[in-house]
């Protein structure tokens, strides 16, 4: 087990690869030590040097702060058991992400709320870039909320989880590119448009639509967004420069795009814009790349409980 003497955290589905990333971290986290770490199938293993257990074996009471990287729609119950126990939790699933009981955790954006909250729900790894990239044009009334924002966003197969699926094996993704949630359905749309609204103040239409790509980690998003007026690449730097001048995990480029090898294994959102020429009306297409792994899930999770602690929001991550 971890040696740290450092503040007691609880881990529930570990085994998945949220789970297992979130076990990564912790083990070197100086400000942390693991009291417990679940998983159901695997219960009786070791992952990272912990003993994994059943859920329903956990000692809450042990834990001062505990992370449910459990599936979408089963979290909610066991949360709310930590709720009920006393400790403080911060949910990697979708389950209370519109929910008034969670403070929605976008580290950047809700620093000061997530610093008090006792429960955090984590952003989807799709919504973290893209709002990242958004908010800054949203919150200066730059998106022209008559035209559609286009987000094109493309992930490595684990973000689909580790249960196994056909369509994920080898065979199947190696060498291939496909869509899928085609038709503005897929459900992290109401997330983006919710929080887009409330901190970018633009209600105008997304059409997100999502892309598997045959790589383990990594998400690259191309947006293409209607502007209310005409920028300059200088400009357009000059706004996000502007948003996230001393942001430890959000990394503008100059007159470059960034890729998956700028993010793979770090708590880090790369930016990179480019004005769109050969156009009728203003546009600006921004890239945006994380880690799904990372700052898409277990890194922002850590980046969130190094706040609710008060610690150097950094501590235990590569940025």
């Amino acid at each position: 087990m971890n040696n740290h003497a450092s503040v007691p955290v609880g881990v529930l589905g570990a085994s998945g690869y949220a789970g297992q990333e979130l076990l990564r971290l912790l083990a070197g986290h100086p400000g942390a030590s693991v009291a417990f770490a679940t998983a159901e199938s695997a219960a009786g293993e070791t992952l990272e040097g912990f003993d994994l257990i059943k859920a329903a074996d956990a000692p809450l009471q042990r834990a001062e702060i505990v992370f449910s990287c459990l599936p979408h729609g089963v979290s909610r119950r066991y949360v709310h058991e930590v709720r009920a126990a006393g400790r403080r939790a911060v949910d990697l699933s979708a389950d209370f992400r519109l929910s008034a009981e969670a403070v929605y955790g976008l580290t950047e954006v809700a620093r000061p709320r997530v610093a008090g909250a006792d429960l955090v729900a984590n952003p989807g790894c799709y919504p973290t870039a893209a709002l990242l990239a958004l908010i800054p044009l949203a919150q200066r009334g730059l998106i022209d909320p008559s035209r559609e924002v286009v987000i094109d966003a493309a992930s490595g197969v684990t973000g689909a989880g580790r249960s196994p699926r056909r369509e994920l094996l080898f065979g199947e993704v190696s060498e291939d590119y496909r869509a899928y949630a085609v038709g503005n359905e897929h459900r992290h749309l109401p997330e983006l448009r919710t929080t887009l609204a409330r901190e970018g103040g633009f209600t105008g239409d997304l059409v997100f639509t999502p892309h598997l790509l045959p790589v383990k980690r990594g998400i690259l998003e191309t947006i293409h967004v209607p502007l209310t007026r005409v920028l300059d690449q200088a400009t357009a730097e000059g706004i996000y420069d502007a948003v996230y001048d001393g942001e430890p995990c959000v990394r503008v480029l100059h007159g470059a795009l960034p890729s998956l090898k700028d993010v793979v294994y770090r708590n880090r959102v790369a930016l990179g814009v480019a004005p769109v020429a050969n156009v009728r009306r203003p546009r600006l297409t921004v890239i945006a790349a994380i880690d799904n792994l990372v700052k898409g899930a277990a890194g922002q999770a850590v980046q969130n409980m190094n706040v609710m602690l008060g610690l150097p929001e950094t501590t235990g991550l590569s940025c």
